[in-house]
């Protein structure tokens, strides 16, 4: 008998101790101590931020949306350096201690139906386990559909790594369109994209080429070349200037229309 009540009190202090730690328990955070806290990407490729809220880690930057509980972008660079296989192992989410309000916590995805979907994929920072790391930074996820995040938005990223072995270094701007009227998730009311974007630049010595993505955030066969728009069409949506501090002549070249020449899909 004795040991039977024993062994419920076990049972109940198990069950207790799980939930605890499910719902209370938050990981250290992923300083680097050689951090310069300077930008990964040159500042005349940062784009314009709606919210004043820039934050920049050892290998991406982003601008954080406090009423929308996310990055508005996350911009960072792929190097053909980066494209590794490495075997990382996968770390907590967590907030990201450089927010001034916090980002959100990880538990409001939970029981949603929504994928924690990274913003800067920690397939394209598997170089090192600091930038491994940092993708899991709440601050870098969005909600989106399952399907849609292991189907055609995975096909663009692995397109971008495609593309980043032929051509070289590239310059990555990314995020869900943050508008009005979005479906909400969690305590702190995330917010759900209907639509998310890619923008994806490379030099070719003193010239640009570039294309911007935007995709309804459902699944979808379509190929790849059918989500182009300019990405002043982007800017409009998005209310966000992306090469701000490009002169206005290599604005209206670059963004005002959709140029694919010179990339294989």
């Amino acid at each position: 008998m004795r040991a039977k009540t024993l062994y419920s009190i076990l049972i109940v202090v198990c069950i207790i101790g799980f939930w605890l730690f499910e719902n209370f328990y938050t990981p250290d955070t992923y300083p680097n101590p050689q951090s310069t806290g300077t930008p990964e990407v040159e500042m005349d490729y940062l784009p314009s931020s709606t919210t004043g809220e820039v934050i920049n880690h050892e290998f991406y930057t982003l601008s954080y949306s406090e009423p929308h509980e996310q990055a508005e972008w996350v911009v960072y660079e792929l190097k053909k350096s980066h494209l590794t296989n490495d075997d990382r192992k996968r770390p907590y989410f967590i907030e990201d201690p450089k927010v001034s309000t916090k980002s959100a916590d990880w538990r409001n995805y939970r029981g949603s139906g929504y994928d924690r979907g990274h913003l800067c994929p920690a397939g394209d920072r598997r170089f090192s386990e600091q930038a491994y790391n940092e993708t899991f930074y709440t601050s870098n996820i969005s909600p989106q559909d399952r399907e849609f995040n292991a189907g055609v938005w995975n096909r663009l990223e692995q397109q971008v790594r495609n593309w980043c072995r032929t051509y070289g270094d590239l310059i990555v701007i990314t995020g869900g369109v943050l508008e009005e009227g979005l479906e909400e998730i969690g305590d702190e009311d995330v917010d759900v994209p209907r639509a998310f974007y890619k923008i994806v630049l490379r030099k070719e010595g003193e010239q640009v080429k570039a294309l911007a993505f935007l995709m309804d955030a459902r699944e979808s066969q379509a190929p790849l070349d059918t989500f182009l728009v300019p990405i002043a069409t982007l800017e409009v949506r998005t209310r966000v200037d992306f090469f701000q501090k490009q002169p206005q002549s290599w604005q209206d070249r670059v963004e005002k229309t959709i140029d694919a020449s010179g990339w294989d899909f």
